[in-house]
């Protein structure tokens, strides 16, 4: 019996136009898309803002997908957020009009992971290992550090939905 699943997005031909070092920042942020695509198929709505055990709901994590992603992008390209991305920010966890189904939060991660895997290929491996300053205490970081915090968060989150969906399915058998 043949297995039709791809291998996982690291094991297979690497992403033209990304920068060698920057490679598994993108696979990250690739294989998460899919790995996400796949689990929220048949995931209700009326179920994305519940939590389990007081956890986070699945409707707060597809939001900070999206929003952690915009957020360290920006302090990357050492840029303050603005007030939108503030707004955004303040808002995760909350259902909005724009935001009420699975498929308009799966939109908005997908339109995000394609700006991040565009700016990663802009990237200039001399500047990796540049300083910037994050958050408003504007700790410091290098530009392959935020890059790659803003993959090994992605995937966190990831696992932490996969686990929330996951029960709220089982319970709504």
């Amino acid at each position: 019996m043949a297995n039709n699943t791809p291998p996982e997005v690291w094991l297979r031909e690497p992403l033209k136009d990304i920068p060698a070092l920057l490679q598994p920042v993108a696979h990250a942020l690739l294989q998460a898309s899919e790995e996400l695509q796949a689990l929220m198929i048949d995931f209700p709505d009326e179920l994305l803002w519940t939590k389990v055990a007081g956890m986070a709901s699945p409707g707060f994590h597809l939001q900070h997908l999206t929003g952690v992603l915009d957020r360290l992008y920006a302090y990357a390209k050492g840029e303050a957020l603005t007030e939108t991305q503030l707004n955004y920010l303040s808002a995760e966890g909350k259902p909005t009009t724009k935001t009420d189904t699975v498929s308009e939060l799966l939109a908005d991660f997908n339109t995000q992971v394609d700006a991040a895997l565009a700016q990663l290929a802009a990237e200039k491996e001399s500047t990796l290992t540049e300083i910037r300053g994050v958050g408003r205490a504007q700790l410091p970081s290098t530009v392959v550090g935020l890059y790659v915090h803003s993959a090994e968060h992605t995937m966190r989150h990831l696992g932490q939905l996969i686990v929330t969906v996951k029960v709220l399915m089982e319970r709504k058998r």
